[in-house]
């Protein structure tokens, strides 16, 4: 006779046979609760333990192995005109879509310098505007948390992306930027998180690297502050 029961829970149940266990036990419970609330930090790259003086500039690196453009702005005012010349020196039109992220406002106060159009990507859209929420140094790796503020449509529809991080925002390893995420919003994790390293790129077709199939064939990314 076929057993009626749902497959995961059949599965399960004979482990639990296995084990010799219930699996409603309140010391097993308890255990995974608070392993969940103290979970034990990962081994940590040597790479990511650096002085947080030196972490900018080891995400830069990092992301230039990977293919991206980067730029220094030493001041958040400074990202406006940034942004303009990064425009014009990669013979951009200078109109950029954006989310509603309050990092972008001083961009939408100067409308003579950058066009920015608000919402989600469309498929007219050339360059996207986005703001990272983090950066992993370890790697060059830049995080974007999906909502109203950063769409994630943004990170793969416009064939130029650029992306701005803070350098208040960058941090040796992807465990702390988790947790940054974790601790952000009350705790309340957003629907995606986009890990990004660089521009989208492929070998699948004869190990022959292709740019932009899944996504921008260029990122630029603003690393701000100092």
């Amino acid at each position: 006779m076929a057993d009626s029961k749902d497959p995961r829970e059949t599965v399960l149940a004979r482990v639990r046979t296995k084990l010799g266990v219930r699996g409603d036990e309140p010391g097993r419970r308890g255990f995974v609760h608070s392993r969940l609330r103290a979970h034990p930090a990962n081994l940590i790259p040597e790479r990511a333990q650096r002085p947080r003086g030196e972490l900018p500039r080891l995400l830069q690196t990092m992301l230039e192995k990977n293919g991206a453009k980067t730029i220094r702005v030493r001041t958040l005012k400074g990202i406006s005109e940034a942004i303009a010349s990064a425009l014009r020196d990669n013979n951009l039109p200078s109109r950029v879509r954006a989310g509603d992220d309050a990092i972008f406002e001083s961009l939408r106060a100067e409308p003579g310098v950058i066009e920015v159009l608000s919402g989600p990507a469309q498929a007219t859209d050339i360059v996207a505007l986005s703001h990272a929420f983090a950066g992993a140094a370890e790697t060059g790796t830049l995080f974007l948390s999906s909502g109203a503020d950063n769409p994630s449509t943004l990170n793969f529809m416009p064939e130029n992306h650029f992306v701005v991080v803070l350098v208040g925002d960058i941090v040796g390893s992807y465990e702390e930027c988790w947790t940054k995420l974790r601790s952000a919003d009350g705790g309340r994790m957003p629907r995606t998180v986009n890990l990004i390293s660089g521009p989208s790129r492929t070998a699948d077709i004869e190990q022959t690297i292709v740019m932009g199939a899944h996504g921008p064939k260029t990122l630029v990314v603003f690393i701000a502050g100092s």
